[in-house]
C-alpha cells in the first residue's frame, strides 16, 4: 500500500478515474453511496417471491436483471438521508413495494479490484404493494422470481419474451 494519494487521472459529474502504482480504479465524485435492498415477498398464495429489477444498463450495452438499489443523498431535495432512508425510497421507486423498515446486513463491495465503491445491504421487511406506484415513478419493470431454482431458471431464460410483452407501461 502506498502512502501516496493517488493520482487523478480524470473527474466526471458522477465518477472520478485514479492511479496508485500500477492499479487503476473509479470511485464515486462528491462521496455518494448506494443502498441496496434484498426484499422477498411473502405471497399467501405462492410463497416467497424475490423482488428483482430489470433494467437496461448502459456500460453492459443490454438489459440486466439486479436487486433494487439506488444512491443515497444524491439529489438536493434528499441531500443528508441516511441509507436506510435511501433504501426505503428506492424500494418504492423501482418497484411499487413499501417496506415498513430496513434491516441493515452490512457493508459490502461490487468489484473491489477496480472499483472503490461501496454499498449498504439492507433487508427490507415487512413489503406493501403500493398499486398505484406506476403513476407516481417512472416507467420501471419489476421481474419478481418465484419457485424452485428450476423455475427460476425457466424464468430467466425466457425474460426477453417477458420483457416484450410487458415492457408496455
Amino acid at each position: 500500500m502506498s502512502s501516496e494519494a493517488p493520482e487523478i487521472m480524470w473527474t466526471g459529474q458522477y465518477i472520478t478515474a485514479k492511479r496508485e502504482g500500477r492499479w487503476e480504479y473509479v470511485s464515486r465524485s462528491r462521496g455518494i453511496r448506494a443502498a441496496v435492498i434484498l426484499a422477498i415477498h411473502d405471497d399467501p398464495a405462492s410463497g416467497p417471491c424475490l423482488i428483482l429489477v430489470d433494467q437496461y444498463r448502459v456500460p453492459l450495452g443490454r438489459r440486466c436483471l439486479e436487486l433494487p438499489a439506488g444512491l443515497v443523498g444524491d439529489h438536493d431535495d434528499v441531500v443528508g438521508e441516511t441509507s436506510a432512508t435511501a433504501a426505503i425510497r428506492e424500494l418504492e421507486e423501482e418497484t411499487g413495494y413499501r417496506a415498513a423498515s430496513m434491516i441493515d446486513l452490512g457493508e459490502f463491495y461490487s468489484s473491489p479490484g477496480m472499483v472503490s465503491e461501496s454499498f449498504s445491504l439492507f433487508r427490507a421487511d415487512p413489503l406493501a404493494r403500493e398499486e398505484a406506484w406506476r403513476r407516481k415513478f417512472a416507467c420501471e419493470f419489476i421481474v419478481p422470481a418465484r419457485g424452485s431454482a428450476t423455475t427460476r431458471w425457466r424464468w430467466l431464460v425466457s425474460i426477453r419474451s417477458t420483457w416484450r410483452r410487458l415492457a408496455k407501461c
